[in-house]
């Protein structure tokens, strides 16, 4: 479906109500939550009024008049796919009587036919946002009933789509009714003390304790006390969980920026994927979540992978290990296609969703089709609690903690090795040999080590990137394993460097491509020393006949290697399998550093979002 309101896309919320002041503790989780949108802020606290700013959060500060009192208030970071960004765009917005203030992320859908309606009542409208419309279903409920968590939930019941918000009167000046549908809600607990948030990031510095809201349930919270309930009112008894990282995980550690900090982490992360889940004396993965559903694994007919951008690639990696581990036939799918055309299935058929967030719209949506016909789903996410954990039936969690830049690194090459763990767990349950299983756990076991290596030499990899600073176009080409590498490579230029960059099949070169090399037109070319070597060298030798500078990423000790091309990367030997995981990491590190030569800031791309929560 398409869409013609200004869309509130992988926004930020925060809120609290305790007993401190509340505006540092909202402009605090902003700053935290930036990654999720930076085109405007803005905050509220009754009593003290609404400021909002065009930009950053630091614009945000610049326009307070200091430290706000009141003990409670929200707050909201946004990124907007249309329209321009504005102090009145921006959250948080407002009733006609200016008595409810709410902040939100998600879609209206219906939002045309609502507005319409409180138009003919006599409603006005200051904003482009269909979040506005919200506010004032709310304020007119609220003006009638004066209940406001009944009256937020008498305005939900009216629009169709997906949200989560926060929402305060200014009569209620120590209140908050957060809810959800679609779009994801943390609360933090404290003694007295309560924070809502998008994620677990800003709350993590007050409390570990939290609990996240499920669809259709909504969360009253106060200094005294809060309660869950159901659109229903039903109350709901569940404990808050304990999150297993802290504030410290989601900033920079003394490295210039996020992007860095987490390409630099990929060793730790490929150990605590792994953590746990290989018993090497079977040749095997264990993987607690998918135990429920062993025998259907077992007797799968064919698979069907979903994802969106960095997520697809490591999908289409995933095929290739699941049909060579298994001979079980793997299809690929882009979210935004599969969800929006009928699905041809067999019996027999698992959809296995893969998001590094857990809330990728359109691979939700792909979960929720497949559900609908019956089909089982597998999620493999990188966020506890989030939606596609849940609504999966079994799942996998990649363990490589909060990714704060937009650009993923470690949470793409997690995506990877939890891939692998299932095709080796898939394999075993359907004939492969326990040593060839152990071969390849062992190998696994390794990737850590060969990945400091790589990240040991990227000092060359910054004078590289130096060296082709001028370039305005850049091809990437791979076979087999690696094909996927030269699409995520190319994907990695673009994000961060803004410059034009393709990936490419090396072997579709002469139908097209070839005519845009010269000198001036870099290539990458993947070429580990693996099954398709000999053909990657081949296609090589064409394109510097054509005087086109080449970049390989090659396996240590081809010397050879060295008189075909300008410049080499190397990389530790490994599974051919396996090479995708440590040949992207040299690919990241040339990105980012092309990426802050140009003087841009690499952790937050323009355009882009760290996750896309709505159509």
């Amino acid at each position: 479906m398409a869409y013609s309101v200004l869309t509130e896309n992988m926004c930020g919320i925060v809120a609290y109500t305790g007993n401190k002041p509340a505006s540092p503790i909202l402009i605090d989780g902003l700053r935290v939550l930036e990654y999720r949108g930076y085109d405007s802020a803005g905050i509220y606290v009754p009593g003290s009024g609404c400021y909002k700013a065009v930009g950053s959060v630091q614009d945000l500060v610049k326009a307070l008049p200091g430290m706000l009192p009141g003990h409670a208030g929200i707050g909201h970071t946004r990124w907007a796919t249309h329209g321009q960004p504005s102090t009145v765009n921006a959250h948080p917005h407002h009733d006609r009587a200016k008595a409810v203030w709410l902040v939100h992320n998600g879609i209206i859908e219906n939002y045309t036919e609502l507005r319409e309606r409180l138009a003919r009542e006599g409603h006005t409208f200051v904003s482009d946002t269909d979040t506005e419309v919200l506010a004032h279903l709310v304020g007119d409920a609220y003006e009638r009933i004066h209940d406001l968590p009944a009256a937020v939930v008498e305005a939900l019941a009216l629009v169709d789509g997906t949200y989560g918000i926060a929402v305060m009167a200014e009569d209620m000046p120590d209140t908050i009714v957060t809810a959800r549908f679609g779009s994801p809600i943390a609360i933090g607990i404290k003694e007295g003390e309560y924070i809502i948030a998008s994620d677990a990031a800003p709350i993590v510095r007050h409390t570990r304790d939290v609990l996240y809201l499920k669809d259709g349930e909504y969360a009253v919270l106060s200094p005294e006390g809060y309660g869950v309930f159901s659109f229903k009112h039903e109350v709901l008894n569940r404990a808050p969980e304990t999150v297993s990282y802290n504030i410290e995980d989601v900033q920079k550690g003394g490295h210039p920026h996020f992007m860095l900090k987490e390409i630099l982490e990929i060793p730790t992360v490929l150990e605590n994927t792994a953590r746990g889940r290989i018993v090497m004396r079977e040749g095997n993965a264990k993987l607690g979540g998918l135990t429920d559903a062993a025998d259907i694994l077992r007797e799968t007919k064919c698979m069907i992978i979903v994802g969106c951008g960095s997520a697809y690639y490591a999908g289409m990696v995933g095929k290739l290990l699941i049909e060579d581990l298994t001979g079980i036939p793997v299809q690929v799918e882009v979210g935004s296609e599969f969800r929006n055309r009928p699905i041809v299935t067999k019996e027999g058929t698992t959809l296995v969703a893969v998001s590094q967030s857990g809330e990728t719209a359109d691979t939700l949506g792909s979960v929720r089709e497949a559900k609908r016909r019956g089909i089982p789903t597998i999620g493999i996410v990188n966020v506890v609690g989030s939606t596609i954990a849940r609504e999966t039936d079994v799942g996998i969690y990649n363990h490589a903690g909060p990714e704060i830049g937009v650009a993923s690194t470690k949470a793409f090459l997690s995506q990877l090795e939890v891939l692998a763990l299932f095709a080796l767990y898939l394999g075993r349950l359907r004939g492969l040999t326990q040593a060839r299983g152990a071969e390849f756990a062992m190998e696994i076991l390794r990737l850590p080590e060969k990945a400091r290596t790589i990240l040991s030499r990227r000092e060359k990899i910054r004078r590289l990137a130096g060296e082709y600073l001028g370039y305005d176009d850049f091809l990437y080409i791979g076979r087999g394993y690696n094909l996927p590498t030269a699409y995520e490579g190319a994907l990695k230029l673009k994000e961060v460097s803004y410059v034009h960059a393709e990936g490419y099949g090396a072997g579709e070169m002469k139908h097209g491509p070839i005519a845009m090399i010269d000198e001036v037109f870099p290539t990458v070319a993947i070429m580990p020393s693996d099954s398709t070597y000999a053909k990657m060298r081949s296609n090589v030798e064409e394109i510097r006949a054509r005087n086109g500078p080449v970049i390989a990423v090659a396996t240590e000790g081809n010397t050879a290697i060295q008189d075909l091309v300008d410049d080499v990367i190397y990389i530790p030997d490994t599974k051919e399998c396996l090479t995708p995981i440590l040949a992207n990491i040299p690919l990241q590190l040339f990105a980012y550093y092309t990426g802050i030569m140009r003087g841009l800031n690499v952790d937050r791309p323009r355009n882009l979002a760290k996750s896309v929560t709505v159509e």
